[in-house]
């Protein structure tokens, strides 16, 4: 089972889905449950938010209070210090998720009247106070495709005699072209923006430079046709992150850390090579799609299963949007998104400092390429023996290897790059 594919791309804003977007989300609710409840304002002395897991770890690098913050200004955060509170004391292993946010509510005599758990679990979407470890996403009524594996998809289209966007539109609600439009055109004004801010440097201690800008504007001059599209792609995928992390809008895609990768070709397709919205829009439902298998059946949060859930399914998002670009049969399809996928696999999520910089923007450009690259594999290699490993193979081992992982390797800045880097 499936939801929409809508649920791929939310527009929002940077640096994470998960760490911005979710808690954005998770605050917006705790205020209208708390008007739903008739409490009033003047019968709430002020608000209790606590960060656990990876928010905590991580949330400040990711600008998560800030969020919080900004849609609970009306209301006193604390009685002490109107601060949200980060929990690094509770472990990982004793919380149901490691991106749980709770909202208390108190009255002027300290009284909770109001409590609410979240779950933020990855790509922006968000579970409030019921969630399972072994089955974080229960089906509901907001599952709208009666599929659990590609396989399961590919023998629909083979006994229906269809195209894999004939299914898509057949489940979809009818105004998934006008909604993939607006992502579209969202995509393409994050690469633009990038290419053309005139901020030099990237928030937070890591003073990084941005260099989108700048990549791009060397990369007209380039000869080599080869080398000049690989940089072209790198500088606008560099732009979108670059924009991510600096809390501008971006398109999930399909969380905020991996949001450079499909903008970057939709980008190229469009005004490099001149495609119609249409097929760019077709594209971007048949990425979606291997999107949600992924979600469903693994994770494409960074603290559940590592990077190998946010920069390895884009990078397969895109391998199977350049496959279907390019008008390759739905085998070569899934060869392109399996090839790309199967090699990012045990990817460590580990941000410096907790910031969506380093090493986020570079691999935001190296999974670009290795869509290119699982494209090219699947439209010269796919033809000449089947492969052996499918797309569904990939996903149980990258849900495999996310939860054999150590907790230091997701996105809690305690290991790898995080614990090097100073």
């Amino acid at each position: 089972m499936l939801k929409s594919i809508k649920n791929v791309y939310i527009v929002g804003p940077g640096p994470s889905s998960s760490h911005t977007i979710a808690p954005f989300k998770a605050a917006t609710d705790f205020i209208l449950s708390l008007k739903n409840d008739n409490y009033l304002s003047d019968k709430i002395s002020y608000i209790h938010v606590t960060l656990y897991g990876s928010l905590a770890l991580t949330g400040k690098g990711h600008l998560t209070d800030k969020i919080i913050i900004k849609v609970l200004k009306d209301f006193s955060l604390d009685n002490k210090n109107n601060k949200v509170i980060f929990d690094i004391a509770t472990p990982l292993k004793n919380l149901i998720h490691p991106n749980t946010m709770k909202f208390e509510a108190f009255d002027i005599n300290d009284k909770l009247i109001k409590e609410d758990l979240y779950f933020s679990i990855g790509g922006g979407e968000l579970r409030k106070n019921s969630i399972t470890k072994n089955n974080e996403n229960n089906k509901n009524n907001e599952y709208i495709y009666p599929f659990s594996s590609f396989n399961e998809i590919k023998s629909y289209l083979k006994d229906n005699n269809l195209s894999i966007n004939e299914l898509i539109d057949k489940y979809e609600e009818k105004d998934i072209n006008i909604y993939l439009k607006g992502i579209l055109d969202q995509m393409i004004n994050s690469v633009d923006n990038g290419l053309k801010t005139k901020e030099d440097y990237l928030p937070g201690s890591l003073h990084l430079k941005r260099v989108a800008k700048e990549l791009y504007k060397n990369t007209i001059d380039i000869k080599n046709e080869g080398e000049k599209k690989e940089m072209l792609l790198t500088s606008f995928a560099y732009s979108v992150a670059e924009e991510n992390a600096s809390g501008k809008m971006i398109v999930t895609a399909p969380t905020c850390g991996s949001a450079g990768i499909i903008p970057s070709i939709m980008y190229y397709y469009k005004n490099i090579l001149k495609f119609d919205d249409q097929k760019l829009i077709d594209s971007l439902k048949v990425g979606a799609l291997f999107a949600s298998l992924a979600k469903e059946n693994a994770s494409i949060s960074g603290a559940v299963s590592g990077c190998q859930a946010e920069i390895g399914v884009a990078s397969a998002m895109g391998a199977a949007i350049l496959a279907y670009l390019n008008d390759l049969s739905i085998y070569q399809i899934e060869y392109a998104s399996e090839a790309a996928l199967e090699h990012f696999l045990g990817l460590t999520c580990d941000p410096v400092k907790g910031y969506v910089q380093i090493p986020c923007i570079e691999r935001n450009g190296i999974g670009v390429l290795r869509s290119e690259a699982a494209y090219l594999y699947a439209k010269n290699i796919a033809p000449l023996r089947k492969n052996k490993v499918s797309f569904d193979d990939v996903l149980k081992a990258m849900k495999q290897t996310g939860d054999d992982l150590n907790p230091e390797y997701k996105e809690t800045s305690e290991g790898g790059l995080a614990k090097i880097i100073e």
